[in-house]
This record gives C-alpha cells, structure tokens and sequence, in this order.
C-alpha cells in the first residue's frame, strides 16, 4: 500500500500491521477527527480503519463523511458491516443519505435495516425533498407536565443514551401533543420536588413537517437555537431538528447557489470527487448558452458595419462599454439574489428595488462616464489619435456609459425577480447570463449613441 502523506503515522501502523496500537491511536479521537482522517486513504486502508473502532463511533465517524465518501465507503463494505452501521445511524442522516442514492440501491439498502429502522426511514422518505419531515429525528425525550424534576431526571437518565441531543427535553400531553419544551438546565437547577409545570413558561418555537427547509434555516438563525422541535398539523410531536443538520443544508444551498451564479449547473458532489466528463458536462451546457447568445454581438456590430467603417475609433471602446455594463449588472443580480436567498427583499419589493437600482446605475454610469470622458480628453491633448472630433467622441463614449451602466444595473436587478416569478430559480440569472445580455444591447446603445453624437461629422 502506499503510504498516506497526511497522516504518515497511521500509514505507518497500517503498513507494518500494528492493528493493536492503531487501535488504541484511534480510540481517542472523536468521529469528526476520524471523518477527517478516513477520507484521505483508499478503500482497503478505509475498511480496515472501520474496522478497528468501536460500531457506535464507526457510524458516528460514517455520518460525518460527504455523501460522496460514504458512498464510496458503501461500495467496498460487506453486507455485514452495511447493515451494523445503517442500522446504528442517526434517522435523518440515513435518510440524507438513502435520499442521495439511486432507487434501486436504496430498496437493496432497506432490506438491510432492522423492522424498527426502516419503519422509521420509510416514514421520513415519505416527506417532499426539500421539507423539515425529511430532515428531522425521531430520537428525543419527552417528559409529562405533572411530573417531578426528580422523576424526570430520572427517566431522563435511563432512557436518554438513544437520544440525538439533551439540552432540550419536550414536554407533551397525554396524547402527545407538544405543551412546552424545557432546558436541561432549568431541570438540572430546579428542587427535585418542584413539578414541570411550574417550571414550564408555555412559551416554545417549533417546526412543521410539511415546512421548507428555507424557512427552518431562518428560524434556526433568528432565535439562536441548536435544536426544535417538529410537530404535525395536530400539534402531534413527532421529531426534532438538530443545529448540525441545518447547517449542512444551509451549506449545500450556499454552495449550489455560488456554483449557479458562476454560470454552471450545480455539482452533485464535492469538486474533486465529481468525474471529470461529469464536470464537463454541468460547466458545458452553460457555456454552450452564453456562446449562442454571444453570438447576437457578432449580429449586432454587422447591423452597424457602416458606422464602424466611417469611424474606427469607435471600436476601441467597444470593450470598455459592454464590459461596463456586464460587471453593473453582475453586481446588481448577486446583490438582488443574495437578499433573496437571506430574505431581505421579496417579490412586492420590486418597485422599492427598482427605484434604487435606476438611481445607483445613473450615479455609478455618471461616474464612469466622467472618467471616460477625462481619458479621452487627456489623451487628446498629447496625441491626436482621436482625430479632430475628439470631444465629440468623448461625449458619446461619456453618455453611452451613463446609459449602458444604468440598463446593466437595472437589468440584472430585475431578472432575478422575474425568474421567481416564473417559479424559476433566481440563481440561473448568473453573472455570466446578464453580462451576456447587457453585451448585446450594449452595443445597440452605444451605436444609437454615436449616431446622435456623430452625425454630420464622422457619420
């Protein structure tokens, strides 16, 4: 085997087969460091690492991966070690993971699970993709309002070792519905012959299964929770959602909509696991789009083939007046998306966003303009490569950013809210697609321009 130059120790144990000092290197370390460590050697060296910790901590280690990884990991275990570490993992990471896989190796997977486990799985894939049902546990504890805090410390200590997280315990109805939720430490400081409901307050956040991993994200953000709870539309508990889930999804949100406005189709998987003809594949269809519509600026300079010959100069700035505005509108649709995706700006915002984006693109165009003006009439004095026009040219290059840099701002601005509109994601209105778009007109508001400035003289 080859030896492993980030971890060279453990490399060194695998190779000289010291499996029992190896062992007792990785008892001590926690299943993220772990994670961390196995998704750096090969298969054979991965199963054998596996092997060495603890079943608990082997699944624990196991959800920590990326999806990628563990897929690989699923590919090279034995039925055996398959069925021990699905059935050990927590509900909703199985679920992420079963979600991710193809149907047929998800129903070979679900054989494996204990009658218990896959009862619970099949109740959590049953919930839409993108919802709270789909993300939540149903390993928590849940305590009665007429109760002692002796007798719910109690229970709590034996019943609590299957639980995902302790900080919050529940306190529900006879019938299970969710009455209040309480802080471990509020039990942990309260008489041990105080009741519950004294110490409860009625006040309690809480999910929905049926609600959008969106809105769950923003509840987790504005209250500071690491946990809440999840219930039914009859108030039934019937699961929680942990902080560490939430910001898994929220990472792979932010890292698909990045990948979106680059102008690529999002990637299933980490950047160095996807395959190469994969990545061609998402990066090439994009690509294909904006070279079409690059096209149009060929169409467009042949439309005004006439003035380009009766003034040249007019081409050189060609690139500095569709680059202009391509990066206004860039900006504007990474701005606008942005405050989508946090919530800042809705759809009935529109005239609000719309009024601000026309007077940031006539400022922004005016102080572009102003500089294109200065250049061209500086070099005017020290060269006559502009020819004897030359202030007109600069009026026209000058007007021409005005107008450009305010339709690049006001374009990309608005298609973002248009492409939701249209119940499309706003996040395909990249940079690179508004920039495509401004370099079209661009060019039509420069040539307009110039006609108005330069007729009677070099047109």
């Amino acid at each position: 085997m080859a030896s492993n130059t980030k971890f060279p120790e453990i490399s060194s144990y695998i190779e000289e087969k010291k499996f029992l000092e190896l062992k007792g290197f990785l008892q001590v370390l926690q299943p993220p460091e772990l994670a961390d460590i196995i998704k750096y050697f090969s298969p054979a060296e991965q199963l054998i690492l596996l092997d060495l910790i603890p079943l608990k901590i082997a699944a624990k280690t196991f959800e920590f991966l990326d999806f990628s990884d563990q897929k690989k990991i699923l590919n090279i275990l034995k039925g055996g070690q398959i069925e021990s570490i699905l059935n050990e993992m927590a509900p909703d990471d199985r679920t992420a993971l079963l979600s991710s896989l193809p149907g047929k190796v998800v129903k070979e997977l679900m054989e494996l699970l204990s009658e218990e486990e896959r009862k619970v799985t099949l109740s959590l894939l049953g919930y839409p993709e993108n919802s709270v049902g789909r993300l939540m546990t149903p390993d928590y504890i849940t305590i009665q309002s007429s109760w002692t805090v002796k007798e719910a410390l109690n229970f709590i200590r034996t019943n609590g070792n299957d639980s995902e997280t302790l900080n919050v315990v529940y306190v529900t109805n006879d019938g299970g519905i969710l009455i209040d939720d309480v802080r471990s430490r509020e039990l942990l400081l309260a008489p041990l012959d105080k009741k519950i409901s004294d110490v409860m307050d009625n006040k309690f956040l809480y999910l929905k299964t049926s609600q959008d991993l969106d809105e769950a994200i923003d509840l987790f953000k504005k209250n500071a929770r690491t946990v809440l709870p999840v219930i039914d539309d009859a108030g039934l508990l019937i699961g929680i959602v942990t902080i560490d889930d939430i910001l898994n999804v929220a990472q792979r949100e932010d890292t698909r909509e990045m990948q979106s406005l680059g102008g690529t189709e999002a990637l299933d998987e980490p950047y160095m696991a996807t395959p190469l003809l994969q990545m061609v594949k998402k990066r090439a269809v994009w690509l294909v789009i904006l070279f079409i519509g690059e096209m149009l600026t060929a169409t467009a300079m042949g439309f005004f083939e006439n003035e380009i010959a009766k003034a040249v100069v007019l081409a050189l700035f060609i690139p500095l007046i569709i680059s202009s505005g391509g990066n206004s509108g860039s900006q504007a649709t990474s701005l606008i998306i942005r405050a989508m995706a946090l919530r800042e700006v809705a759809l009935s915002d529109w005239w609000k966003i719309m009024k601000r984006e026309v007077l940031s693109g006539l400022l922004l165009g005016t102080i572009l303009g102003i500089i294109g003006f200065i250049r061209i009439s500086v070099w005017s004095a020290f060269s006559n490569v502009y020819g004897e026009h030359w202030i007109l040219i600069a009026f026209t290059v000058g007007f021409s950013l005005v107008l450009v840099v305010l339709w690049g701002t006001l374009s990309g601005s608005m298609l973002p809210l248009i492409l939701r509109k249209l119940k499309f994601d706003p996040a395909k209105s990249s940079a690179p697609f508004v920039a495509t778009l401004v370099d079209v007109t661009g060019l039509v508001i420069y040539f307009l321009v110039a006609i108005i400035f330069l007729s009677g003289t070099l047109l």
